[in-house]
């Protein structure tokens, strides 16, 4: 059982967190590059977000939306 936590300890600290501490060490040197990932997800959500309040201004405008008070079951 020993050898088999210590196989999960070798395979996330030694495997799966080295890109991360690749990151945390280049932190030191540029602090815009080690956050690149954060941007890029900054970037994505910001464009989804854009995204989605066209697609409700079109819907609305268009008046596909069933705005009934008894639409929804639990109303």
């Amino acid at each position: 059982m020993k050898d088999f936590f210590g196989f999960i300890e070798f395979l996330f600290v030694d495997i799966l967190f080295a890109p991360l501490d690749m990151i945390r060490s280049l932190e030191l040197k540029s602090w815009i590059l080690a956050n690149g990932i954060n941007f890029l997800f900054i970037i994505i959500i910001s464009a989804l977000l854009v995204y989605w309040m066209i697609e409700l201004v079109k819907y609305d405008k268009a008046g596909e939306e069933d705005k009934d008070p008894s639409a929804h079951s639990f109303l």
